[in-house]
């Protein structure tokens, strides 16, 4: 069972890389997302040499984060520009009779969701030195140049069985930068949805990323409650479409995300240019499952 999850982990983190590096190796410039009552605009973002070399300072106070049922996790240090992104280093420390994984159920950087690979798994009675890593990827989505807090939700369960164990509240992680961070918000771009407190931008489309083409979506939810949301009946230029995505954006945070367009279906259909767009979203309350709203077809294009 354990080298099964590890080759598991591995497989993930090596389609993550690829991900990371196919998506800086596009021949074509991504578009706008546009409808018909509303073009998008987008302004360039310049490098600023005094941010980075700010995020390459970054640092953080020894913290215990949590420390329960003879489970204890301490944030050490900071580490930039590692392999998959920004680390931070933990100590992981099982003083209990079982053996344990530890992952995280959500992860928050400056307050925008970011996908994780963690996961350590630490046998009874022994320590591990671990890294939590901050995406590459997901901080540059977010436009993100240098990290100032770090919410993070951990849920520890039995390596051998599964079984939950317990799921942590959110833990905060302050950073040197936190007092500098920026908190400027760029929803900019084609609105396609904004009820009850939730908005969802379509920002652009990148016909050459990874999976084949992804449509990047900008999402802010002030509804209230944690929220999922999904893609239904999505067309291309009138062609059904099996769309790669599914969203969690937790009360008061924001999310950049994609949503993944096969490039087989798209060969199979003969579409070599997105033209014309057409979905639903899906969305409902994380926590409870119950759905709160199914979209009208919503449609835009891109130009």
């Amino acid at each position: 069972m354990k080298k099964t999850k590890a080759l598991a982990l591995a497989l993930v983190m090596v389609i993550f890389a690829s991900m990371s590096l196919g998506s800086g190796s596009s021949s074509s410039e991504p578009r706008d997302v546009v409808t018909d009552d509303q073009s998008a605009s987008s302004d360039d973002k310049t490098e600023n040499s005094d941010e980075q070399e700010a995020a390459a300072e970054v640092t953080i106070e020894e913290q215990v984060l949590f420390e329960q049922d003879g489970i204890k996790v301490t944030a050490t240090a900071y580490e930039s520009d590692s392999i998959w992104g920004d680390d931070i280093k933990l100590l992981v420390e099982n003083d209990s009779d079982q053996d344990v994984t530890i992952g995280c159920t959500a992860l928050i950087v400056n307050n925008y969701m970011i996908s994780d690979l963690f996961s350590a798994t630490v046998a009874a009675g022994k320590k591990s030195n671990e890294k939590l890593s901050l995406s590459t990827t997901g901080l540059k989505a977010a436009g993100i140049d240098a990290v100032g807090l770090v919410e993070v939700y951990f849920h520890v369960y039995n390596a051998d069985t599964w079984d939950d164990l317990f799921t942590t509240d959110c833990i905060a992680i302050k950073t040197s930068a936190y007092d500098t961070m920026d908190t400027t918000v760029d929803d900019s771009g084609a609105e396609l949805y904004n009820e009850g407190g939730i908005k969802i931008i379509g920002k652009t489309v990148d016909e050459d990323s990874f999976w084949g083409t992804a449509i990047l979506l900008y999402i802010e939810n002030n509804s209230g409650r944690n929220v999922g949301i999904s893609v239904d009946d999505m067309s291309i230029n009138g062609f059904m479409m099996t769309p790669l995505f599914s969203k969690q954006v937790y009360d008061g945070k924001m999310a950049y995300e994609d949503i993944d367009i096969l490039s087989s279906e798209l060969e199979e259909n003969g579409i070599e240019s997105i033209e014309e767009v057409e979905l639903k979203f899906h969305i409902y309350d994380s926590d409870t499952y119950e759905t709160i709203t199914d979209s009208d077809p919503i449609t835009f294009s891109a130009k």
